[in-house]
């Protein structure tokens, strides 16, 4: 069972960690949603989760035609 050191740090079980899917290095907001309970989440990376997913939207060459007009 892990234990709060006097430092406030908590060793968290890998197998816990692994099945949150939380891994080093990861970003962690931390709260605490009711009194003696603490939430840990992994922060969303936004640019990750969209970035690319608009593939075949433009036809080629739309988006050099629209950032041409800019100049003009």
């Amino acid at each position: 069972m892990p234990r709060l050191s006097s430092k406030n740090q908590l060793t968290i079980p890998v197998d816990v960690l692994r099945d949150a899917g939380i891994e080093p290095g990861d970003d962690l907001h931390v709260h605490s949603p009711a009194r003696g309970r603490v939430e840990i989440l992994r922060r969303r990376d936004v640019i990750d989760e969209v970035a690319g997913s608009m593939t075949g939207t433009w036809p080629p060459g739309a988006l050099e035609e629209l950032r041409g007009e800019w100049d003009r």
